[in-house]
């Protein structure tokens, strides 16, 4: 895993090598750079050295006397397959890394090459024989990539505060963006709080030339898209979940560096740390001891990892937090995840791999994704009983939703059957990407300013959503609509970004097995009443590791991050918030009315309303801006 950054167009040598150290904690075991002034392209590349350990892994790494040039991050699973492939049609390497392996896969395919990548990863090749720049991002996008386009030309990096140095014009925030970081917590699409810089799609690729975008495509569509026939049976689909699993960890162990990995306790986590142990019985595994209680209602993981360590026979290390120390960090991880985005869960990716790194540990296996695969969150549930809410006259459902919305919000039954019926007046594509959202519309509008509610116009938050569903053939049913959202949304937009850059913080690389490209095509064809049988989730995943792991860890309750949020916002981080959302704060940044936060967080405070995260997203909103913005020149919304 490394850190990439580069422009075509008329940008600075200086402002490229500034960006290439503000991505030194992702690479820090080397760096380089390459300047072709007459084609007005520059690269650079931070490295954290996994694979081929030598000199011979440097990068930006070029061939044909330098005639194409190549910065990537990432990492390729198939490259030893594809390699023994050229060099059967006569390639001849000088190392062994996956870089060069893509490197000469470009020289034999062009851009079709991208289609043949097994792995996760951001790339920029620039070939000088035609002066093209071709830039991409992996299939499920993994890997953040952003760029700017502007009169200068195009500018792209591996994170945000990285491109602002070599594009610091670029300030100007986002109103759209900004309601969609509220709604969700997270920002769905290409948007980012900078109206001039986007995000790099994920499976997008784009030809670049003297610094304009000449083409731009997606090289790949998830499943759902292509029509895939889910026509395993049971057997067939037990069965081949356990054996795609299994080759995906192993596909996934390759490292030239000490392979650790995460273990809360869960099925996704247990399931990796099961298979990767066959391969390394010594696995170092990780997981967080929480001092002072999680969030009322919601299972404590540690004695599950405890459990699956003792009976895989691993080693498991814990890493110990407390409520004070997580609040404390709040600001630190605005500022290196780039986003604002409101959710704790970060910070213990940061911690686990800060306390890996210290154990020799350079690359950890995560568990993510396996519910976005095979089902698991109460969404999902929510999604299959809709059938029964379309029986329902829509007023009817609107009743039903407005009294719900009236419930004790300090209960988690209150909470939960609030959400639950939030949207229950909306049908079809809009029902099911409204799951995702934390806040409503008409809520939000009623926190902003008048010049917020002007230049936010007519945008919803759940445009990206229904646009990328519009395509999606209507046979598809509504489960596997919301797992295509999952894939596209909530893993490449939320979870895997935060992933990427709290371990790179600290220059740990980690890798998602049940991600595997060959293991999503797997899963596609898996019916959806396997996946989500009744009340059970992921049912086709549970069975197929019975043979590996206890069951009461195998059917354990489902949990997420139990940080004690709401207890935060009345106790650790009410200075915080009175000082970043005081009248004076809100009144000079000019995006929400200083009276209608009052009163949410009054609200809040006394317990008539479960605002803690809106409240979050407010304070990650205004952290950022004053790392990102007010540090650089500008305060208004542009």
């Amino acid at each position: 895993m490394c850190g990439i950054i580069g422009y075509s167009g008329r940008f600075d040598h200086g402002a490229l090598l500034c960006g290439m150290q503000s991505l030194a904690h992702r690479g820090p075991d080397d760096s380089g750079s390459f300047f072709d002034d007459a084609a007005a392209v520059g690269l650079a590349h931070t490295r954290l050295s996994i694979i081929d350990l030598s000199p011979l892994g440097h990068q930006p790494m070029s061939v044909l006397d330098g005639a194409v040039q190549l910065v990537f991050n990432g990492e390729i699973y198939n490259y030893r397959e594809l390699r023994k492939e050229l060099e059967a049609k006569g390639h001849v390497f000088r190392g062994h890394s996956d870089t060069e392996v893509i490197l000469h896969l470009y020289l034999e395919e062009g851009e079709q090459m991208l289609s043949r990548l097994n792995g996760i990863f951001t790339v920029a090749f620039f070939d000088r024989r035609n002066g093209s720049m071709l830039i991409a991002r992996d299939a499920l996008g993994v890997k953040p990539l952003y760029y700017t386009t502007n009169l200068r030309g195009l500018a792209f990096a591996s994170e945000i505060k990285a491109l602002l140095d070599l594009a610091p014009e670029a300030r100007a925030l986002d109103p759209v963006s900004i309601h969609r970081y509220l709604t969700y917590l997270w920002c769905p699409g290409e948007g980012t709080p900078l109206k001039d810089v986007r995000k790099v799609l994920p499976g997008e690729a784009m030809i670049v030339r003297n610094g304009t975008i000449e083409r731009r495509w997606i090289w790949y569509e998830l499943p759902a898209f292509r029509g895939i026939s889910a026509d395993l049976s049971e057997h067939d689909a037990v069965k081949g979940t356990e054996a795609s699993v299994r080759k995906a960890v192993e596909r996934q162990m390759v490292a030239d560096v000490p392979v650790g990995a995460f273990l809360s306790g869960g099925l996704d986590s247990s399931a990796v740390v099961a298979f990767a142990r066959e391969i390394n019985p010594q696995l170092q595994c990780f997981t967080i001891l929480q001092r002072g209680g999680a969030e009322p209602g919601v299972v404590d993981d540690l004695p599950y990892a405890r459990r699956v360590a003792k009976h895989l026979n691993v080693p498991l290390e814990a890493v110990e937090i407390d409520s004070s120390r997580m609040a404390g960090d709040i600001e630190r991880m605005i500022w290196q995840l780039d986003e604002p985005l409101a959710d704790p869960a970060p910070l213990n990716v940061l911690y686990i791999c800060e306390l890996a790194r210290k154990q020799g540990a350079k690359v950890l296996l995560s568990g993510a994704g396996g519910d976005d695969l095979f089902t698991g969150y109460r969404r999902h549930r929510a999604v299959e009983l809709q059938r029964y809410w379309d029986w329902m006259p829509r007023g009817l459902r609107g009743m039903i939703e407005r009294g719900a919305s009236k419930l004790d919000q300090r209960r988690s039954l209150g909470r939960q059957l609030a959400k639950f019926t939030n949207g229950a007046g909306l049908d079809g594509d809009a029902r099911i990407a409204n799951y995702f959202a934390w806040s409503r519309e008409s809520d939000l509008r009623a926190l902003y300013s008048d010049s917020m509610l002007r230049d936010l116009g007519a945008h919803t938050a759940i445009e990206p959503m229904l646009d990328f569903m519009r395509p999606l053939p209507r046979s598809v049913p509504p489960l596997e609509r919301m797992l295509a959202l999952e894939q596209r949304f909530f893993l490449s937009d939320h979870n895997l970004p935060y992933t990427d850059k709290m371990s790179m913080a600290v220059g740990v690389e980690v890798r998602v097995p049940l991600l595997d490209l060959e293991l999503v095509e797997f899963a596609a064809r898996i019916p959806t009443h396997v996946k989500q049988k009744g009340s059970v989730g992921k049912w086709v995943f549970k069975k197929a590791m019975e043979p590996y792991l206890p069951h009461d860890v195998i059917y354990r309750p489902k949990s997420g991050f139990g940080a004690p949020l709401r207890t935060w916002m009345r106790h650790e981080l009410r200075p915080l918030l009175n000082d970043l959302l005081s009248a004076d704060s809100l009144r000079r940044r000019g995006l929400f009315k200083p009276e209608a936060v009052a009163s949410l967080i009054d609200a809040n405070q006394s317990g008539r309303v479960d605002a803690s995260y809106t409240l979050l997203s407010l304070l990650s909103i205004e952290i950022w801006c004053r790392r990102f913005i007010d540090a650089r020149g500008a305060t208004k919304v542009g």
